[in-house]
């Protein structure tokens, strides 16, 4: 027993999910849509993998986008996050709106097991989203 004890102390501990791992896939809080993050060169992004239910053509392509010659394109495989660096508990990049064209600032925390909180500003206003993991 006590040589159990001892191979346990010295054994290196196992990898622990991090409280602020936001890897994996989520479901956007209107339920619409999947978006999927992850390791993206060196940093880390978001794709919007999958709609949840049938959108208007005008939702399901990226038709408000700045640069017109993306304007046909589906929006699923779009970087809807990008950029996100681990700044503490916490990860800071950009946030896309296909819906309206606009990149903005982005902050991602992970709220619990399951949720992650994710928040797009415009100079100092906000506005948060709840996602729920859907692996």
């Amino acid at each position: 027993m006590l040589i159990a004890a001892f191979a346990l102390a010295l054994a290196p501990p196992a990898p622990a999910t991090s409280s602020t791992d936001i890897a994996g896939t989520w479901r956007l809080q209107n339920k619409k849509a999947l978006v999927r993050i992850g390791p993206c060169g060196e940093h880390w992004c978001g794709k919007l993998v999958k709609f949840l239910m049938p959108l208007p053509y005008r939702k399901t392509h990226d038709t408000e986008n700045p640069d017109p010659t993306l304007r046909g394109r589906s929006t699923v495989g779009v970087d809807i996050l990008s950029n996100l660096r681990r700044d503490g508990d916490e990860w800071h990049g950009d946030i896309y709106d296909p819906v309206h064209g606009k990149t903005y600032r982005a902050v991602v925390r992970r709220d619990g097991p399951d949720t992650l909180s994710v928040k797009g500003c415009f100079t100092i206003i906000c506005k948060t989203q709840v996602w729920d993991r859907w692996e």
